[in-house]
């Protein structure tokens, strides 16, 4: 396998995602800052809910001849039929991202207030339509052939689609146990849950392609968990995310059809996924699956290159967390990197540091080459040896985006022979410091180039200060600023406009996260609101978060924190 140096690729990308909020505004007559956070979760009228869900996948793909939720080895199709677990009451509405509602959903704000609504969300009922899935599918899991996994505590509900005619399917996650259970029960509980309506969000407003969370519903019932591994089983409370995304599909999705002998079956899901998310590839065309395997090598590879933008580590890059569409999904034990470390592993449950931030790009690789496996049977020897080419390119693909997004980063526009030299400096500097990874970039973009030049970074620039220490820093600065100098008359005022475009002042840190949670468990769900209001606005400074200290230092009692697979 091809090795990387994690300093010549960790790049970022962060478009500025700002959503225009406008017409959900004018529909529901308030501001912009009403139309992010706030909301009235009191019952008010019980009309029927304005969705209908319709259910492609059941009826273009095999379905389980077998019913019922109970445990087995499932065969010979792609889903089965099962219905979702409700929640014990009291149940508590605890966050709800309105963008989604909107936006993906078409639903007013005045939906919350129908008591059916968070019956809807959490598993209670069922919207219209909703025919309940949970999806078959294997996976590599640290390297090694996992057999049977599939959606052991989510439910798919159905599709719906939107006045835009963007297709979306809804899934509830914690929502009970389904065939593929296993030893689980099916459920999930806040702190995991919280975690992953946050990071959803954030990237998406990041502008990382990702799932998206619709609402997080919370309830007394107990759940027993050993969140460490270490025998210490305690309990824990009941919660329900609904997530939404255009496809659900992994390449895990492929794996255990093909490891199942089961030809017919993945040549019909690969056909439908081809025809309803890789359009531009004709149906009829006798190299389509070489086609789509060319696709998802190229945005699997623009993917983790956009991730190492940011500094996130997703933590479980098994075959069955990556999609086909290349979005992020499956939030569990990630983590954005704080210092710059390139051997960073957010999941206590990964000894060997398998996923560690720097080996990301790797993994990716080793999936895209099971990938490649599950397709196999259906190729021809030219078809192979053409995909084989298509994934030695990988390399270079990934590299590629990764030093466009850094480049980006840093502010520099067009190409020169030496940009990938003065941003691997420039990593090398924080490597060795140990500066804050997002600040440091962020920094960068707020002071002046004559700040620079005489060597002026106030402290108060915390993390600039700290890569300020090095021996070399003035060395990159003149490499730096002589490199700014050609940008043709641009003005310093421009230059670290733009950087604030893409640099976010704001991520998903640990420590803000575990906050939110320990006040959660309490009932009390005001931090996810605050850090959902900030991470719909990362790249801009916000005084509630600025109080919060969210651009501030990692306190001290959040130094050590870890994140485990349990949840």
């Amino acid at each position: 396998m091809i090795k990387y140096s994690f300093t010549l690729f960790l790049i970022l990308f962060a478009r500025a995602a700002f959503r225009d909020k406008q017409e959900f505004c004018e529909r529901n007559e308030c501001n912009e800052d009403e139309a992010s956070n706030h909301f009235d979760f009191s019952v008010k009228h019980n009309a029927e809910i304005p969705l209908t869900l319709t259910h492609t996948l059941s009826d273009g793909l095999p379905l389980d001849e077998v019913d019922g939720d109970f445990i087995r080895t499932v065969k010979g199709c792609v889903f089965s039929e099962c219905q979702p677990t409700p929640l014990k009451k009291p149940l508590t509405l605890a966050a709800l991202s309105l963008d989604a509602l909107w936006n993906i959903l078409d639903l007013n704000q005045s939906v919350i207030q129908n008591q059916d609504f968070i019956y809807c969300v959490s598993g209670g009922k069922l919207f219209a339509g909703s025919v309940p899935l949970a999806h078959r599918y294997g996976g590599h899991q640290f390297g090694y052939w996992a057999g049977q996994l599939g959606d052991g505590r989510a439910h798919l509900l159905g599709e719906y689609t939107n006045r835009k005619g963007e297709r979306w399917e809804l899934q509830l996650k914690g929502s009970g146990k389904t065939p593929y259970s296993r030893s689980g029960d099916g459920r999930a509980v806040i702190r995991s849950s919280v975690r992953e309506f946050l990071c959803s969000e954030a990237m998406h407003f990041l502008g990382i392609p990702t799932s998206r969370a619709l609402s997080l519903v919370v309830s007394e019932e107990p759940v027993w968990r050993d969140q460490f591994y270490n025998g210490n089983i305690i309990k824990e409370r009941g919660a329900v995310v609904l997530r939404l995304a255009k496809s659900w599909f992994r390449i895990g999705s492929l794996e255990i059809l093909t490891k199942a002998g089961e030809l017919n079956v993945l040549r019909t899901l690969l056909d439908f996924v081809i025809k309803e998310h890789f359009r531009s590839i004709p149906s009829n065309d006798p190299d389509r699956y070489v086609a789509f395997f060319f696709r998802v090598v190229n945005e699997t590879a623009h993917l983790i290159a956009q991730w190492m933008s940011v500094g996130f580590a997703h933590g479980v890059c098994n075959t069955d967390n990556f999609s086909l569409l290349s979005i992020t999904m499956d939030y569990g034990p990630f983590g954005f990197m704080e210092s710059y470390e390139p051997n960073f592993v957010p999941n206590l449950s990964d000894d060997e540091g398998r996923y560690s931030i720097g080996s990301q790009a790797n993994v990716g690789l080793f999936n895209l080459q099971k990938l490649l496996e599950a397709l196999q049977p259906l190729l021809t020897q030219d078809q192979l040896l053409e995909s084989q080419e298509i994934l030695r390119e990988y390399p270079q693909i990934y590299q590629q985006r990764v030093l466009e997004l850094f480049k980006a980063k840093l502010g520099l526009l067009e190409n020169e022979d030496e940009d990938s030299y003065l941003v691997a400096f420039f990593l090398k500097l924080m490597e060795e410091t140990g500066a804050d990874f997002t600040m440091t970039f962020r920094q960068l973009s707020e002071v002046t180039a004559s700040d620079l030049q005489i060597d002026s970074v106030v402290q108060s620039m915390w993390a600039l200060s700290v890569l300020s220490t090095h021996e070399y820093f003035t060395d990159w600065v003149r490499l730096y600023l002589q490199r700014l100098s050609r940008h043709h008359d641009e003005s310093d005022e421009t230059r670290q406009h733009r950087m604030q475009r893409i640099n976010p002042r704001y991520v998903l840190r640990n420590w803000m996260a575990e906050s939110a949670i320990r006040k959660a468990e309490e009932n009390d769900f005001s931090e996810v609101a605050l850090l959902q209001q900030t991470l719909m606005n990362p790249f801009i400074a916000q005084d509630e978060a600025e109080r919060a200290g969210y651009s501030r230092k990692t306190p001290m009692w959040a130094q050590q924190l870890r994140v485990s697979c349990s949840s």
